[in-house]
């Protein structure tokens, strides 16, 4: 079998349709898969039946021509790594802007060409919404490339293909405003001698521009993302620089590290344990007797569901600690 696969592919590593000729099919739209190479991988005949019922690493089908181009390596840390890496990262990002994004991960685009009715699925590597709420609804497990909100991000990792030769030009085509192309620091045996780094596409007037920083997270720099990437832990330098780009997207949107659930419960049990130092202090001042086990976590949470005023009232005024928090619970008493 391998070695059936290995003459395939050395059979189909030009991009022809089974004919022979590409030039037999009906006019396309955009480039023609003639134009377009694909670096680091080989093509393979394949039916649309058999590309729907695939598992394997498939990097763009035409349906046209029946012809998939596959990565020649399999899937590994280098290129794993940092696509999974950027949902972790914007998960934060997200907590301080206040509002969910989401994150597709490697999925699906599809595009019908009107003119033929044929069909080109090209699969990036994440696919980013700054608003889950443009995915509510969606009837189908892939991402049309017309007629439905485009992701406001995406992402390929550049560890065993060159996406700028082929894929980038479809996404040209299809319009989507931003794409980031990152050459990891560890790279895949094929593309040693590459350079790594991360490159920013906006989309002006109809074409790609290469940008220094990103339009649709504010303030984030093609080298901070890449960074961000390809660290193994995260660095305090790429936390903060999250933590900025967040402020920047609440800034732009009226949300705040307030509107997450998440943050506001961690904020509001800060200032409780803040609150039970700050009792704690005052009531031993006035020589009132403290156990060691003062707050508990049912004690904080009543501390943090009240006024500052009452808390001061009410350790000014205790006798006791059940006396002050017998306080708490009716501040008239």
């Amino acid at each position: 079998m391998a070695a059936r696969e290995s003459g395939l592919a050395e059979r189909q590593s030009t991009a022809t349709s089974p004919t022979g000729d590409v030039r037999a099919y009906p006019k396309r739209r955009g480039p023609a898969l003639s134009d377009l190479e694909f670096p680091g991988c080989y093509a393979r005949p394949m039916t649309p039946a058999e590309y729907e019922e695939l598992e394997g690493r498939v990097e763009y089908f035409d349906w046209q021509a029946g012809i998939a181009f596959m990565a020649r390596e399999p899937a590994h840390a280098p290129h794993e790594g940092p696509r999974e890496r950027l949902g972790q990262l914007l998960q934060t990002t997200a907590h301080v802007r206040g509002s969910p994004i989401l994150c597709l991960g490697e999925t699906e685009i599809r595009h019908t060409d009107p003119e033929t009715g044929g069909n080109h699925s090209v699969h990036p590597d994440q696919a980013v919404y700054l608003d889950p709420r443009a995915r509510e609804g969606a009837g189908s497990l892939y991402l049309a490339a017309r007629g439905e909100p485009k992701p406001d991000v995406l992402l390929e990792v550049d560890s065993t293909t060159d996406v700028r030769r082929n894929r980038l030009r479809r996404y040209q085509e299809w319009e989507y405003p931003e794409v980031w192309v990152d050459v990891p620091d560890a790279c895949a045996p094929s593309r040693r001698g590459m350079r790594s780094g991360l490159r920013i596409y906006l989309l002006e007037a109809g074409r790609y521009a290469p940008a220094e920083e990103s339009r649709a997270f504010p303030t984030w720099r093609a080298a901070e993302i890449h960074r961000g990437l390809n660290e193994r832990v995260l660095s305090a330098e790429t936390a903060k620089v999250l933590t900025r780009v967040g402020r920047a997207l609440g800034e732009r949107e009226g949300t705040g590290p307030e509107d997450d659930p998440l943050l506001r419960g961690q904020r509001a049990e800060a200032r409780a344990e803040d609150r039970g130092a700050f009792v704690r202090a005052l009531l031993a001042s006035r020589g009132v007797a403290v156990p060691a086990s003062f707050p508990s976590r049912i004690e904080r949470s009543m501390l943090a569901g009240i006024s500052a005023a009452e808390v001061v009232s009410a350790a000014t005024t205790a006798e006791s600690v059940p006396d002050f928090l017998s306080r708490l619970a009716d501040p008239d008493s």
